[in-house]
């Protein structure tokens, strides 16, 4: 079931469309990549969903509510973890997490034990007392999720929740995504970070110019994309004859030699493994190691928008 749908949703700017007529449709319960690179139209559609930005075309439906006719109820079943902290500096961690429960209208012994539960769930619960500007970058991202969390929304959204932090807060962090998504909430999360999305995602959206170009699981998408699979192999007695006929070979494409590795370029439907091992032993070659490298989300990004994801 579709906990999220976007239909023909326009947003724009100066007259210029900046998402144009985007579809699209998130899974109640699962975790969804938002991918693209700066300028996509994927900030914005998330400011779209959340009811930040009035929507100039189409309809966005959370749990089956239109989001332009019933913002405050879809306020108070979404988490927003924004890009930017979203944090008062004044304040204490735990009274941090209180104000952003008053304002979902929680009070008394819940309001407390929600406190106290978005805390220990990010490991700040130690921290409660001090305030922000006392704590690292990683502490400050994972106070920031609190604050998001703690009245336990439907609709978790994750904005680039691990920018500029450290591997340790960034494991925490992922980790957390997951355990989130385990107690019942649905996901949507961006990042520039492709391994963190290969990671942690159940389907992955990529948007360029305000379009979605492309929908899936990472299978899903590679299988959209011709790609071409790598074979790597560490050999001996390697000899020009056994070079020219795999360079000879209809399926290979390419073969390049780097230090006492071969790498032969194969279209990633074509198979030819086999073959390879064949012409290895005719020609008397040794191999110690053998991988096959496919294609991952960042060379399918790169083929589907013609940039890298931090462009």
């Amino acid at each position: 079931m579709a906990l999220v749908v976007l239909t023909d949703v326009v947003k724009r700017y100066d007259g210029k469309l900046t998402v144009d007529h985007v579809n699209m449709g998130i899974q109640e319960g699962e975790i969804f990549g938002l991918l693209g690179p700066n300028g996509a139209g994927k900030s914005t559609t998330i400011s779209m969903i959340c009811g930040l930005l009035k929507i100039d075309g189409g309809e966005i439906l959370i749990d089956g509510l239109s989001v332009a006719a019933n913002p405050l109820e879809i306020k108070k079943r979404i988490g927003l973890v924004p890009q930017d902290l979203a944090l008062y500096d004044t304040l204490t961690a735990e009274e941090n997490v209180t104000f952003f429960g008053k304002l979902q209208g929680l009070r008394g012994a819940l309001l407390k034990e929600r406190v106290a539960e978005a805390l220990g769930f990010t490991g700040l619960a130690d921290r409660a007392k001090h305030k922000p500007s006392t704590f690292s970058g990683g502490m400050k991202r994972r106070l920031n999720i609190a604050c998001a969390i703690m009245h336990r929304p439907k609709l978790i959204i994750m904005d680039e929740p691990t920018v500029g932090i450290d591997p340790q807060s960034r494991n925490h962090i992922l980790e957390s995504v997951k355990a989130l998504n385990k107690l019942g909430s649905t996901v949507i999360y961006t990042s520039h970070y492709m391994e963190e999305v290969a990671a942690i995602c159940d389907r992955v959206a990529i948007m360029d110019k305000g379009h979605v170009i492309a929908c899936g699981t990472e299978k899903e998408l590679r299988e959209r994309v011709a790609q071409e699979e790598k074979i790597v192999v560490k050999a001996t007695r390697v000899t020009e004859a056994l070079l020219e006929e795999l360079r000879q070979h209809p399926r290979i494409t390419r073969v390049e030699i780097t230090g006492d590795e071969l790498v032969l370029f194969l279209p990633s439907s074509q198979g030819g493994l086999q073959d390879i091992l064949f012409i290895f032993a005719k020609h008397d070659g040794v191999i110690s190691s053998l991988r096959v490298e496919e294609p991952n989300l960042e060379t399918l990004f790169l083929s589907l928008t013609g940039r890298t994801l931090r462009d």
